[in-house]
């Protein structure tokens, strides 16, 4: 397939002026539009956002997600975080309006992830877990934060989750792994190796593999028996978790309630745990 820019590049002479204001923009910053939304798009290059989707359709894409998406396949490097931080100040230069969009941006990553996620795909990896003799949980870096949550309320539900982070600190239970045993690999933009190695080790020695990532161009992809996409574009050194944190609280849920008779006892059993030694606040 031709290279997305060589596509702009080759349309600019029948493009009209705002839409050569988006092919500059997007020429001159190739990796910074894979973290835009079509309103920080339209913002940055200020037209309209009807603009933008028509800019993709003239492009010949089906709209500006099949856009991006050309655009994230094609990506040279991912961006590092002082390039994501300069992206930041174009896009939230404003000081009362721009706290708000954060939190906008957050809620249209949760409506993204919504409306893209496939269900039998979700439930598929619901199944896996409740049927794994073993569940490991790989994730590192900022993706740690969403790896431990995981396994902290899986652990309430199931006696089997680990989470690992390196091969050094893995060795000893990468042995036992087998086809029985379920792995979930957690991985966003920019995607951590160590995260993406382990992965691919697992799925090698049989294990079934879930996915939680941001983009179908993900190194997990390739390893997973089940990719689930959860979006993560926020235009800004951080990682925004919120969509893949709700997708998280929906696969523990599912899981909970399919283990209902179970949890509910385990629950009242750690509850007296927790009233013995005094562990919350009255």
């Amino acid at each position: 397939m031709e290279n997305v820019y060589h596509n702009i590049a080759g349309k600019t002479a029948k493009m009209s002026k705002s839409q050569l204001k988006i092919a500059k923009y997007m020429l001159e910053n190739q990796n910074a539009v894979s973290f835009l939304t079509v309103g920080k798009l339209a913002k940055v290059t200020e037209v309209s956002e009807a603009t933008i989707v028509r800019f993709a359709t003239f492009l010949g894409y089906t709209g500006y997600t099949e856009l991006q998406q050309e655009v994230q396949a094609s990506l040279k490097h991912q961006l590092t975080t002082s390039e994501r931080l300069k992206i930041s100040k174009q896009v939230y230069d404003e000081k009362e309006k721009g706290v708000d969009e954060v939190f906008r941006d957050d809620m249209e990553n949760i409506k993204a992830t919504m409306e893209e996620l496939d269900l039998d795909d979700f439930h598929k990896a619901v199944n896996y877990i409740l049927n794994a003799n073993k569940i490991y949980i790989i994730a590192n870096r900022s993706a740690m934060s969403l790896g431990v949550f995981l396994q902290y309320y899986l652990s309430m539900i199931l006696d089997n989750v680990e989470l690992l982070h390196s091969v050094e600190s893995a060795s000893d239970s990468l042995y036992k792994v087998n086809q029985h045993d379920v792995t979930i690999g957690i991985s966003f933009a920019r995607y951590t190796k160590s995260t993406t190695d382990l992965f691919s080790y697992m799925k090698e020695k049989g294990a079934k593999t879930i996915a939680i990532t941001d983009n179908l161009v993900s190194p997990l992809i390739p390893h997973a028996d089940v990719p689930l996409k959860a979006t993560s574009q926020m235009p800004t050194f951080i990682d925004s978790f919120v969509a893949p944190l709700s997708l998280i609280n929906a696969l523990i849920t599912f899981v909970s309630r399919e283990k209902q008779e179970d949890v509910h006892e385990r629950l009242e059993g750690l509850e007296d745990i927790w009233r013995h030694f005094d562990v919350f606040s009255e």
